[in-house]
């Protein structure tokens, strides 16, 4: 019998090509961590697997979270299959049972505990060496990681580690032999890890310390300083006394290969840890001290096998294991999405109770830890029902909730007109530009009154001098078109009219020399000008010295990188993502990947921060 633990970092990773990678790992038993999907994205080509039969546990919180499943071949199908450590997502039939003392734990806090997907278990009959019919449980966790931004996080791993502990003692004390396995996210021992950061205080965390509790054996430095002074190699933990240490349970790999270094199953992608093997051991096949004396072959670390940040760990025994002819409920075979059974429509409607929605209640915001922050449920909620807007936001608002009934453009309630997506485009005119007079010139009309769009400017009536009609504000082409005399500009230009025009005016030859061709000039569009009138259209640039004279001033690209010290060939530049006062803030470091200060090939510790404005 083959078991195979494996954290895949997502299973859509494999593209559809579940069965292929199944069978590559030849395994009975394959139990794989972080799956990352829902339920509501979980496709038939995943769930349903020819030869297997699959048992899932999804984070209800969190889309794309955690998540673990088993597959086992039909040769190895349990008789029984649970989600979670509670027992409280168990519901109909199927249970493995055995939950052991829990009065240390509310029933909300199971809740939370199992509401990450981090647990199934699964229950197979097995035919031993000696010939005799036992049971076996296998315990697939996914175990939290600690977040030092976020106390609660510890609290909460510790919490699980409790709870799997007494589950899985819980099932031990009933006859039937036990295997834990899965991502445990704790390296148990210095060499479990590739760069320890305090030796002397490495065995005080909180994991370790209850690592020393469900294992069985004692410490690696006692063994290793034991060996070093005797020579002699100590004889397997799971043959020395009950009083070595109380844990009931063998971590298998280090039974076999006690002294084996850089074994490791995780490594920091992002750096390119993998290559230089600069990694930690936080993957682990735990079994009962009995199954592991009488039954287990070996355990070894698969690190050839790559498609995750993490590789399969593999564990061989003597046994074989008895399929069941019937799967268990919580089998996927069983979901009516995949049973082929015709669903009602009421299935797929959910009551919704109309008006305002309430807050959630304080212990369902505090049900999953880490997964949704209270300001991101707030503004699930009642988007925008908190913002502290201004006028602007509140008219907009405003107007918006008044126009929903009506189709079509917005309609100014003022002038009557119609909006354009133009008005959104102008900048807003400065105070002082409002207290000018602006003096626009077009076509005239009966009174002193402008009539204006919500795309125009603001502007004061101006009267001619030889009528008493004022002036319409003109429109684009008119602006570019309409001609004007000397005196109007000169009157613009005293009165404060816009720059651009100004510098245009003062640029074009003066209005003596352009009466030449007679008292009026033919425009392009059949018009007439009028004498001294000047063209005021803005100059046309070149395309190269515009448009890309322009993206280049704005668009600089990242500054060259320099080369490193110690291998000199060029860094490549990184960007901080930790909040904090350097978030946003780039630099450059060596190319080469992550590795032990005392490996050559590994990345030197040259550091540059980018200076400002490059």
């Amino acid at each position: 019998m083959r078991i195979v633990t494996w954290n895949i970092n997502g299973i859509r990773t494999f593209k559809g090509k579940v069965k292929q990678i199944l069978d590559s790992l030849a395994a009975d038993i394959i139990c794989v961590q972080e799956t990352k999907v829902t339920r509501d994205l979980l496709d038939e080509r995943t769930a349903i697997v020819e030869g297997y039969s699959s048992y899932f546990s999804f984070c209800r919180g969190r889309s794309g979270y955690s998540g673990v499943a088993t597959f086992c071949r039909d040769s190895a199908t349990p008789f029984a299959a649970e989600e979670g450590l509670s027992g409280l997502l168990t519901s109909q039939g199927g249970a493995v049972g055995s939950y052991g003392n829990r009065e240390d734990f509310s029933d909300e806090e199971l809740q939370s505990l199992d509401n990450e997907g981090r647990a199934v278990i699964t229950q197979h009959k097995i035919r031993s060496s000696g010939g005799g019919e036992e049971t076996l449980a296998v315990i697939n966790v996914y175990c939290p990681r600690a977040d030092p931004e976020k106390p609660e996080r510890k609290l909460f791993k510790l919490r699980f580690y409790q709870l799997l502990q007494i589950r899985a003692e819980a099932i031990l004390e009933t006859g039937s032999h036990v295997i834990v396995l899965g991502d445990v996210n704790t390296s148990h021992r210095s060499i479990d890890h590739c760069d320890p950061d305090d030796p002397e205080r490495f065995d005080e965390n909180p994991g370790r310390k209850w690592l020393n509790e469900f294992l069985f054996g004692s410490s690696e430095g006692e063994e290793k300083a034991d060996e070093e002074e005797t020579g002699v190699v100590q004889e397997p933990k799971s043959q020395r006394p009950a009083g070595a240490s109380g844990g009931k349970f063998v971590d298998t790999f280090r039974y076999f290969h006690p002294s084996r270094t850089h074994a490791f199953t995780c490594w920091l992608t992002l750096t390119g840890a993998r290559q230089t093997n600069y990694g930690t051991r936080i993957d682990y096949i735990f079994a009962n001290r009995k199954l592991v004396d009488s039954e287990f072959l070996d355990s070894k670390i698969l690190p050839e096998v790559e498609g995750s940040d993490h590789c399969p760990v593999q564990g061989e025994l003597r046994c074989i294991c008895l399929g069941d002819p019937k799967c268990p409920p919580l089998c996927t075979k069983h979901m009516p999405e995949f049973a082929g059974r015709q669903q009602k429509l009421s299935r797929f409607l959910v009551k919704v109770e109309h008006g305002e929605r309430k807050e959630l209640p304080k212990e369902v915001t505090s049900f999953l830890p880490g997964s949704q922050e209270s300001g991101e449920i707030r503004e699930n909620i009642r988007p925008g029902k908190d913002l502290n807007l201004g006028k602007r936001g509140q008219l907009a608002n405003s107007s918006t909730s008044s126009s929903k009934s009506k189709k079509g453009k917005t309609v100014n309630s003022k002038t009557g007109q119609r909006g354009s997506l133009l008005a959104f485009f102008k900048p807003k005119p400065s105070e002082e530009a409002k207290n000018k007079d602006l003096v626009i010139f077009g076509k005239t009309t009966g009174d002193d009154t402008c009539q204006t769009g919500p795309q125009q400017r603001f502007f004061t009536p101006f009267k001619s001098q030889t009528t008493s009609e004022s002036f319409q504000e003109p429109t684009l082409l008119e602006r570019s078109f309409k001609p004007q005399s000397n005196s109007t500009a000169k009157t613009q230009k005293d009165l404060g009219t816009t720059t651009f025009q100004t510098a245009v005016q003062e640029s074009q030859p003066s209005a003596d020399s352009s009466q030449e061709d007679g008292p009026e000039q033919a425009m392009g569009d059949g018009s007439k000008e009028a004498p001294g009138v000047k063209d005021i259209r803005p100059p046309q640039l070149p395309e190269s010295e515009g448009s890309a004279g322009f993206w280049k001033s704005v668009l600089r690209g990242p500054p060259p990188p320099p080369n490193c010290k110690a291998h000199g060939e060029p860094c490549v530049l990184r960007t901080v993502k930790k909040a904090g006062p350097n978030f946003g803030k780039r630099f450059f470091v060596c190319a080469r990947p992550q590795g032990h200060a005392s490996n050559p090939e590994a990345r030197c510790n040259f550091f540059m921060w980018v200076g400002k404005g490059k």
